[in-house]
């Protein structure tokens, strides 16, 4: 049977994964869901077609996307305690994350908005809608069940990458997996760790799809 001290670090394991998931994909969201717009106003076929803009974002959005998380999270310890203070811990975790997830969410918004139907974009022009219009009345609230899906998707994805982290000094789950689970060879520690994750990703997927459906409805 655990101690009480083991209970409790796994508790705080889990509020630090949570800290860590939501925070990133806030700030990833911050940073990606205009890059996302973007992307679409910009393309060829957009509402406001620019070549050269949409061939930048499209350059920048692919190379960081092909940076793998771990590298990153090791190339930018210098901006990451820049930013923080420390590159270790749940918080310092939190800056690879949001600029290792903020390209994956502007392509998951660019996905989404494209989805919409073009008629429905080129009735709001006709009725004399400006483009900051069609972007917030007509685009995104169209695009709303898929983006909601889209963001289930990428704070699940986000959570995985946390769980990376713990490798190097993050907080979290994975930090309880490494230090406890494979250095100490507590194995029962991380079959927890494992399942709690497994957990932590049906519950957060779960509201995502709930929420994705109601919006659906509405």
């Amino acid at each position: 049977m655990w101690d009480e001290a083991t209970l409790n670090l796994l508790i705080q394991g889990v509020g630090e994964t949570l800290y860590m998931t939501l925070v990133s994909t806030l700030f990833a969201y911050i940073i990606g869901l205009p890059l996302g717009i973007l992307l679409v106003t910009s393309a060829k076929d957009g509402i406001r077609p620019c070549p050269w803009l949409f061939k930048t974002l499209d350059v920048i959005v692919n190379l960081t996307r092909s940076i793998p998380f771990l590298i990153l999270l090791v190339a930018i310890i210098p901006f990451t305690r820049l930013v923080v203070g420390t590159s270790i811990g749940s918080t310092a975790t939190i800056v690879p994350l949001t600029l290792s997830a903020a390209p994956f969410v502007a392509r998951l918004v660019e996905s989404s908005i494209k989805e919409v139907d073009v008629g429905v974009i080129e009735a709001a022009q006709s009725m004399g809608a400006s483009n900051m219009q069609i972007i917030w009345k007509v685009m995104l609230p169209e695009a709303k069940p898929s983006l909601i899906v889209g963001c289930a998707i990428a704070t699940t994805t986000i959570l995985g990458y946390s769980a990376m982290a713990g490798f190097v000094g993050g907080g979290g789950l994975g930090a309880i997996a490494t230090n406890y689970g494979f250095y100490r060879y507590q194995y029962d520690v991380m079959l927890v760790t494992v399942i709690l994750l497994v957990l932590i990703v049906q519950v957060l997927q779960g509201i995502g799809m709930k929420a994705a459906g109601f919006s659906n409805k509405r």
